[in-house]
């Protein structure tokens, strides 16, 4: 295979077209154009189809462009080992988090992982926890922090390692905050609220939990993305949830306000791995932070890791 040509498909991929391709290898479209059908014929497929004036990856095309990606990312590396043989003993450490994480949570989960003596390099993937399973099972990924384990429909080998769990606190600034909180929960009749989507761990006890207390809040915004949620919610639009152990840093970095707790539903949060015993140093520092840390301790049984899921 002539690298140059895949060096060309990896740039024309990134940039969406063949000219801001050429603009940014020096070279005529033309050429670039050429490189690419050669490219092509070598792989027997093609790899782009024209989307107006720009072009857009077919399925090979997006599985060479992950191929395409690695290649390049090991050549980085290989320089940077030659002219600074200490680097290449930095240890990659692939942490997939599932995009309904609280990126609070996922910053102090993963802190520990950035004070190891050998000074791992974190990279850090965020998607919807399937997308990011899939590239655990074909280990592009060394651990998925999840809201949610790993079961049967996922249909992937691994094992589930309980961090730790809390209830949920109510937040809002702090006018809509003076308005709600007293005599709560019953105050959260009609009152706007931001909720996870149905489909996420969080909305579904949400839901479960207003039901219960027979509370019909009126829903401003539902969406998955508790970043966004969060920004709905520090404008005023609303009352949002986050894990009560974060409770003070939202207090303090955003300056928002507790309407209320809830404890009778927890949020559990998970470590995925491959490995029944983790041996990785960084899954290890991040394991054994949480439980001694982050979170109250985890009774011994739920600490045990269950049976491999298999497909």
């Amino acid at each position: 295979m002539n690298y140059k040509h895949l060096r060309y498909f990896l740039v024309v991929a990134q940039e969406g077209s063949i000219n801001k391709a050429s603009e940014k290898l020096h070279l005529t479209p033309q050429t670039i154009s050429g490189q690419l059908k050669l490219l092509e014929h070598e792989l027997g497929t093609p790899l782009f189809r024209k989307r107006g004036r720009n072009l857009k990856l077919t399925k090979a095309g997006q599985h060479a462009l992950n191929y395409a990606e690695d290649i390049f990312l090991l050549g980085d590396e290989l320089k940077q080992s030659i002219h600074n043989p200490v680097k290449l003993k930095q240890q990659r450490f692939n942490i997939g988090i599932a995009d309904v994480l609280p990126k609070l949570i996922a910053y102090h989960l993963l802190e520990p992982a950035l004070k190891l003596n050998d000074a791992s390099r974190l990279i850090c993937e965020e998607g919807p926890l399937p997308s990011l399973l899939a590239d655990l099972a074909t280990q592009k990924l060394d651990l998925v922090l999840a809201d949610r384990p790993l079961d049967a429909s996922f249909h992937i080998r691994g094992y589930n390692h309980l961090l730790g769990e809390c209830g949920l606190s109510f937040f809002a600034t702090r006018d809509v905050a003076a308005t709600y909180r007293a005599n709560f929960p019953a105050a959260l009749e009609g009152a706007p609220m931001l909720m996870p989507s149905a489909d996420t761990e969080r909305g579904m006890g949400l839901k479960r939990w207003f039901e219960r207390y027979k509370i019909k809040p009126d829903i401003q915004v539902e969406c998955a993305d508790t970043a966004l949620i969060e920004a709905f919610g520090l404008s005023g639009a609303g009352i949002f949830c986050a894990p009560t152990v974060i409770e003070q840093q939202m207090t303090r970095q955003y300056g928002v306000e507790v309407i209320g707790r809830m404890d009778d539903i927890r949020e559990r949060f998970y470590a995925i791995s491959l490995e029944r015993r983790v041996s990785h140093p960084g899954v290890l520092a991040v394991c054994n932070a949480a439980r001694m840390a982050l979170f109250d301790e985890i009774d011994s049984a739920k600490q045990t890791c269950p049976k491999p899921l298999i497909n």
